[in-house]
C-alpha cells in the first residue's frame, strides 16, 4: 500500500476506534508465515466497518506483512476497482487468493459475501457463510493456516429490515451485479430505502465494535476441505454468539 492510501486508512481506523469504541481480544500470536484471515461481515456495503475493525486488530497484533483484501467484483463492475486497488484490494477469486499467499502476503476474505453483509437485524449476531467452503480450499492449496477474525457491533450501525433475496432476482441484480441480496434498511441520512445504502456511504450509529482474533486453525489429518470449513465457521459463529449473549444494541 502506498503512503497516501496508508495515511487515509490509518486516519479512518483512528477515527473509528474513537467513534465506535473499538476493542480487540487477541487469543494467540500470528504464525510466522502468511495466513488466510477469515472474517465475518458487519454491514457489507461499499464501506464495511468490519474492514476497519480488522485493520485496528492487525495493528494491535503488530502485523507488518501486506494484506491482500479479497473484494467483491461489484467494485470493478461499478468502475471503482482502481480506487480500491490502492488499498490492496483484489477481485475475490481462488487464483488471486492462492497467488497472493504464495507471494508472501497475508490474505483477508469475507466468505459470506453479500449474504453475510446484508443480513437483517435479527441475524446481525450470526456468521452466515451460506455453505461456502472455497476459503478452506484456498488455505489447503496454499499450505497456510486460517486465522479467524470475529467482529461484533458493525451490524448495529444501521437497521436492515430485509435482505431482499427475491428483489435481487426480480431486478436481475443477481445477474447484473452478482449480488444475491438488495437490502431494505433504515439509516442516516437516507432513512428508509431499498438498496441505496449498499452503494452509497451512510452515517453509522455509534455502535460499540469488538473484535476477537482466534488462534490459527489447520486441517486435521484426513479432514476434508468441507469439514475443515465447517469447523472454522462453527468456531466463528460460536465466538460471535459468546461475544453478543449479554450485548445491548449500540451500547455494546
Amino acid at each position: 500500500m502506498d503512503a497516501v492510501p496508508k495515511r487515509i486508512l490509518g486516519t479512518a481506523v483512528a477515527v473509528a476506534r474513537l467513534y465506535h469504541r473499538m476493542e480487540t481480544d487477541i487469543r494467540a500470536p500470528l504464525p510466522a508465515g502468511p495466513v488466510l484471515f477469515v472474517a465475518n461481515h458487519g454491514f457489507g456495503g461499499v464501506f464495511d466497518l468490519n474492514v476497519l475493525a480488522f485493520y485496528s486488530a492487525y495493528e494491535r497484533i503488530g502485523g507488518r506483512r501486506k494484506v491482500a483484501v479479497l473484494t467483491h467484483q461489484i467494485a470493478w463492475t461499478l468502475k471503482v476497482g482502481r480506487l480500491v486497488e490502492l488499498f490492496d484490494a483484489t477481485p475475490a477469486n481462488h487464483r488471486n487468493a492462492v497467488n497472493a499467499l504464495r507471494s508472501g502476503s497475508h490474505v483477508l476474505v469475507f466468505p459470506g459475501g453479500d449474504i453475510d453483509g446484508f443480513k437483517r437485524w435479527s441475524d446481525r449476531n450470526r456468521v452466515l457463510f451460506a455453505g461456502r467452503t472455497g476459503y478452506a480450499r484456498v488455505a489447503v492449496e496454499a499450505g497456510v493456516p486460517i486465522v479467524p477474525v470475529v467482529t461484533a457491533g458493525a451490524g448495529e450501525s444501521l437497521v436492515v429490515l430485509a435482505e431482499g433475496k427475491r428483489l435481487a432476482r426480480w431486478t436481475r441484480a443477481d445477474k447484473l451485479l452478482r449480488v444475491k441480496t438488495v437490502a431494505t434498511s433504515v439509516s442516516i441520512p437516507w432513512g428508509l430505502n431499498v438498496g441505496l445504502v449498499g452503494l452509497l456511504p451512510y452515517l453509522p450509529l455509534p455502535s460499540k465494535i469488538s473484535t476477537t482474533v482466534l488462534p490459527a486453525m489447520e486441517p486435521a489429518d484426513g479432514e476434508s476441505v468441507e469439514d475443515f470449513a465447517a469447523r472454522v465457521h462453527r468456531a466463528m459463529d460460536d465466538e460471535l454468539q459468546a461475544m453478543t449473549t449479554e450485548r445491548t444494541p449500540i451500547v455494546g
